[in-house]
C-alpha cells in the first residue's frame, strides 16, 4: 500500500461511493482502532480535570446518556460516539486519562478538548486550560509508546496504527475563541480573514503531517460547522437582518475552502496517505433545518453560554438543534455522525466518506 501510485487510491472508490453500501456495521469493528482529535464537538471528558470553564461533567449534560454526565457537551452521544458506533465499536472510545490508567489503548483513544484549537493560545484566555492540537498529538505519542510496549515492537505498533481510523475536528475555536475575540487576542489586527485562514492551514498541515509520521494513514479531516448560527453567536454579535452572523460564517467558509486542497496535497505527497475531507458545514446547514428550534438552546444558560447546573433541560430534546448556546443535541449529532460515516450527497465528503475510508 505504501508504494501505490499517488492519489490513484481513491479513483477506484468512486463507484463504491455512488452505490454507497447500505448495511450498518455489525460484529467486529470495521477497523481495529479509532483515534479522535478535536474540540468540544468530540470531547468525551478530557477537560474534566482541567482548570477551565469549558467542562460539561455536571447535569443537565448527559441527561439522556446511559452513564449520566461524563464531560460530553451534549444531552447524550456526541458526534465522535456516533461515528465509533457506526464503525462497529461496542464500547465507548476512552478519554486519554482513562486509556492511560487502564491500558485500554489498542482500540483507540479520544484526545478531544473543549475550546481547543489549531493554535496553542486559542481558548486559553477565554476559558482557562485547554488541550491544544499540538498537546493532543503529544498525548498520542504517549499512547503510541504504550502500544509499542503491549505489541512488543515499534514495527508492530506502526502496522496496527496504519489500520486505524482517525478523525480530526479543529479550527472552530481559532475563530470563536481567538480571531473574533479582539478584546483578548490580537490575531484580527495581525491578519485579515484570508491571511488568517492561510496561517491556520499552514500550521494544520504540519500537524496532520506529524500525525502521519505517527502512523496515521486513514484520516478524516472534518470541516467547520456554521458557528455563526449558534445561539451564542446570535446573542453576542447580532445578525444585521441576516439569519446568522455572516462575518463568522464567511470566515469559516474561507478556512473550509482550503481543506480539500490540503487533503489532496497530503495524499499526493505522503506515501500511503488516505486523507479525506468531511463537509460538516454543508451537513450542518442541512441537518439544522430538520429541527423545530434552531436558534435557541434546549437548556437554561449561565453567563458562560453553558447549561445551568441547577435546572432541567427542555422536555423534548429531539426538537432542538442546540443543547446549550454552542453545542449540538444528541439528535443533531446523530445526523452529523451518520452523514460523515455514509454520505447522503456526493458533496458531503471528498474523496470518500468514513465508511469507505475504513475499507481502503
Amino acid at each position: 500500500m505504501e508504494n501505490e501510485p499517488k492519489m490513484l487510491w481513491w479513483i477506484f472508490t468512486i463507484p463504491l461511493l455512488i452505490s454507497n453500501l447500505q448495511n450498518c456495521a455489525y460484529g467486529e469493528p470495521q477497523v481495529p482502532c479509532y483515534f479522535v482529535f478535536g474540540d468540544s464537538l468530540f470531547d468525551n471528558g478530557n477537560n474534566n480535570n482541567l482548570s477551565t470553564l469549558a467542562k460539561a461533567n455536571y447535569t443537565p449534560y448527559g441527561f439522556d446518556f446511559s452513564e449520566g454526565p461524563t464531560g460530553r457537551f451534549s444531552n447524550g452521544n456526541n458526534t465522535a460516539d456516533v461515528i465509533a458506533k457506526l464503525l462497529g465499536f461496542d464500547d465507548y472510545i476512552p478519554t486519554f486519562n482513562e486509556a492511560k490508567a487502564t491500558k485500554n489503548i489498542l482500540r483507540g483513544v479520544n484526545y478531544a478538548s473543549g475550546s481547543a484549537g489549531i493554535r496553542n493560545e486559542s481558548g486559553r484566555l477565554a476559558v482557562g486550560e485547554v488541550i491544544s492540537l499540538d498537546e493532543q498529538l503529544q498525548n498520542h505519542r504517549i499512547i503510541i509508546s504504550l502500544i509499542t510496549e503491549v505489541l512488543g515492537s515499534k514495527d508492530a505498533a506502526m502496522k496496527h496504527l496504519n489500520k486505524c481510523i482517525y478523525t480530526i475536528d479543529m479550527g472552530t475555536n481559532d475563530y470563536t475563541m481567538n480571531y473574533f475575540l479582539p478584546q483578548l487576542y490580537n490575531t484580527s489586527r495581525q491578519f485579515n480573514v484570508h491571511q488568517y485562514a492561510t496561517v491556520l492551514i499552514q500550521q494544520y498541515s504540519q500537524q496532520l503531517k506529524s500525525l502521519y509520521d505517527l502512523g496515521a494513514r486513514k484520516v478524516a479531516v472534518v470541516g467547520l460547522i456554521q458557528s455563526g448560527c449558534s445561539p451564542n453567536a446570535l446573542a453576542t454579535y447580532g445578525t444585521n437582518g441576516s439569519s446568522c452572523v455572516e462575518m463568522i460564517n464567511n470566515a469559516v467558509q474561507i478556512f473550509n475552502s482550503k481543506l480539500i486542497p490540503l487533503v489532496t496535497n497530503l495524499n499526493a505527497n505522503l506515501p500511503g496517505a488516505k486523507f479525506t475531507y468531511i463537509n460538516f458545514y454543508q451537513i450542518d446547514a442541512e441537518s439544522t433545518r430538520a429541527f423545530r428550534f434552531t436558534r435557541v438552546a434546549c437548556c437554561n444558560l449561565t453567563s458562560t453560554g453553558l447549561c445551568d447546573p441547577s435546572t432541567i433541560p427542555c422536555p423534548d430534546r429531539t426538537e432542538y438543534a442546540y443543547y446549550d448556546s454552542v453545542h449540538p443535541t444528541e439528535a443533531r449529532a446523530l445526523i452529523l455522525g451518520r452523514r460523515a460515516y455514509r454520505v447522503q450527497s456526493l458533496t458531503d465528503a471528498f474523496p470518500v466518506d468514513i465508511s469507505l475510508l475504513a475499507e481502503l
